[in-house]
């Protein structure tokens, strides 16, 4: 069964920005996640950022994460990417702290 996948409108910049090679293993990724959505790793508390109920993944050699979450876990329809970084400095959680605050999650 193939699953839903969208994204966050922020999410969308993300992807744009990213060069033809890093799409293309995101793409592959994500393809990946349409069939499994539990292929990433839960998150939790990252540096004072509440993820719970958000999943990373890694992409193109570990350099990149895409950061997760599924739609009404117990039967799952939709995964929302809510974003796309780089693993340097764990910037894509702060990234990602910002987005939850902007659509009032906390």
């Amino acid at each position: 069964m193939d699953y839903k996948i969208l994204f966050i409108p922020d999410a969308v910049k993300d992807y744009k920005e990213l060069d033809g090679s890093i799409k293309k293993s995101v793409d592959k990724k994500i393809e990946e996640l349409k069939t499994n959505p539990f292929l990433g790793d839960k998150l939790g508390n990252k540096f004072n950022i509440d993820l719970t109920g958000f999943y990373k993944i890694y992409v193109h050699g570990k350099k990149y994460r895409i950061v997760y979450r599924i739609i009404t876990p117990e039967k799952i329809e939709i995964l929302e990417i809510w974003g796309i970084g780089k693993r340097e400095k764990e910037e894509i959680y702060r990234t990602i702290g910002k987005r939850i605050n902007e659509e009032g999650l906390i």
